[in-house]
Formats: structure tokens, sequence, C-alpha cells
């Protein structure tokens, strides 16, 4: 069995729901502090073992190329002022193998997964969306990496949503469990309000087998018009198993702009450098909206 080396990342997305922000910036490349969010997913892949990154790309995406190539002139600046420490930083951003390959026109997750088919081969893969980062004290993808190593079969990571939520993701109808490993019977994409099987929301890990390309291949649309990983993860649980693995974590949505803003409020929090600033503030907020409610 083959083991797990190498990893998609998405990141063709217009971004619209940044805007303005986002006209000439990659939403990815938003800074959750003082990093951009699509290198939490990057480092994520690293600190799992995965060897080779190809992210897809869309018009305007460069900023992401340049993120990750080496800045010899900044870090030979770095070097001669002895900030090593920063100098890690940087360099953090380049120590693992990435390509790079253009979805050119927005067609769906589904169809941005089909773009990188050549890079993967007939290799078991990774697929991290941007969307979502998770803070765990072992890194989501090795969890889910760690599950195909004794089912040598997909794994797709979930997490329980609340039942108003479940509209937004794609849920697994769940069929029997063992512990955090869950069987699946059926894959539902964005189900209608109170149709939901279950709680259990995809989660932006995965761990796909390579016949996951022979209905990729098909062209299907989808929810939204879409071409769905989702829809094609169903079909290809109807020739082998695929899994549910509820990972360990806190998930994070940075897919939206309130989301965005907790998830920088409360990495700020972590900070040892901004927590007791930041709870300053925000006790002095506090005290300002209560004055404001006792006067209205």
């Amino acid at each position: 069995m083959n083991r797990v080396r190498k990893a998609i990342i998405p990141a063709a997305g217009l971004g619209t729901r940044f805007l303005p922000a986002t006209k000439a910036m990659p939403k990815e490349m938003l800074p959750i502090i003082n990093k951009p969010t699509i290198q939490y997913i990057v480092e994520e892949a690293i600190e799992s073992g995965i060897e080779d990154i190809i992210i897809v790309t869309g018009k305007g995406k460069r900023a992401i190329e340049d993120h990750f190539d080496h800045a010899f002139e900044l870090e030979t600046n770095l070097m001669e002022k002895g900030k090593h420490k920063l100098l890690e930083e940087v360099r953090r951003s380049s120590k693992v193998e990435i390509h790079y390959i253009r979805q050119k026109e927005p067609r769906g997750l589904g169809h941005a997964i089909w773009c990188a088919r050549r890079f993967i081969g007939d290799e078991p893969f990774a697929v991290l969306l941007g969307d979502d980062i998770v803070d765990a004290q072992e890194p989501c993808l090795k969890q889910l990496m760690k599950q195909y190593d004794l089912t040598g079969a997909s794994v797709i990571g979930v997490q329980p949503v609340a039942e108003n939520e479940t509209h937004r993701y794609g849920i697994i109808d769940p069929s029997g469990r063992d512990g955090r490993l869950f069987q699946v019977k059926n894959f539902v994409e964005k189900p209608s309000s109170g149709q939901a099987p279950s709680n259990l929301a995809i989660m932006g890990r995965y761990i796909l087998t390579p016949e996951i390309f022979r209905f990729l291949e098909l062209q299907q649309l989808g929810a939204d018009g879409e071409i769905q990983l989702t829809d094609a993860i169903q079909q290809l649980n109807q020739i082998q198993d695929v899994f549910g693995y509820h990972f360990q974590g806190v998930r994070y949505d940075v897919g939206d702009k309130l989301g965005f803003i907790l998830t920088t409020l409360d990495y700020a929090l972590k900070n040892p450098e901004f927590r007791r600033p930041l709870l300053k503030v925000i006790e002095e907020i506090l005290i300002k909206e209560r004055l404001q409610e006792v006067i209205a």
C-alpha cells in the first residue's frame, strides 16, 4: 500500500466575500496576525509528513507563488542584521517542494482537484482547503493519514456543526462507527434545511485514493452549478469504502468575514505578546457598551 506523500491545496477561488480587499490580493494571503492563511495550511501539510504540494491557483494569484519562493535579498538583509528568529520564520514558507497549476475557469472544487490529476498520478493523496484552519496538538491531516494507514481507504475529516448550519456543508450519513471512525452510507453536499442525515460536516481535510479521478473526469454538475468533490466522493463510496473521521482539534472558519475576525482574535489571545493588552482593550470596549446601554 502506497503511503500519502502528495497534497493538493485549492486556491483558485475569487474571494468575493472579502471584496474589496481581495480585488488585488488573493484571499489566501490575508493574514492571521502576521502569517497568511495559506501558510497555516502549508505548515500543517509539512508537519504531517507531506513531501510535495501542488497549489491550484487562478488569475491574480501570483502573490502566493512569490510568498513561497526564496527571498534572497530579504533573507540576506535579515542575516546581516542578526535577526535569526525572523529569518527562520521567513524560511519556513520555502521548506517544502511546492508546485502550481492554474484552474483556467471557476468550475468548482471537484474541477480544481481534477486539474491536479497528472501531478498525483496513481497514488493516494491529501486535500487541504484553505477556508479551514485547524489548531490541534497532532496536525489534523496527520490524524487522517494514520486512519488511512489502518484502513487503506479514503478518509474524510468531519466535525459536528449546529443543526441550522448543516445546509452550508457536505454532510455524512453514517452507517456505523468505531470510536472516532465512521463507516459512511452517503455523502450529501449542502442538504436542504431539515434534510441533513446527520450533523457531521466535512471540514476541508481529505485523504483520497486515485480512483476519485474516475468520477471527477465525468465533469458532472452538482450544487451551485459546479463540479462538487462531495458528489465524486459519494460515487467513489459505491465501489470502495470511504470513511469519515471525527478529528481532534479546534477548527476555525476563515472563509467568511466574521469567522476570519474571530480566528484572528483567538490567535491573538493565544499570543503572549498580545494577550494582556488585547484583554484590556476588550474590557474597555465592554464597559463602554454597558454605559451606552444604560444611557439608552
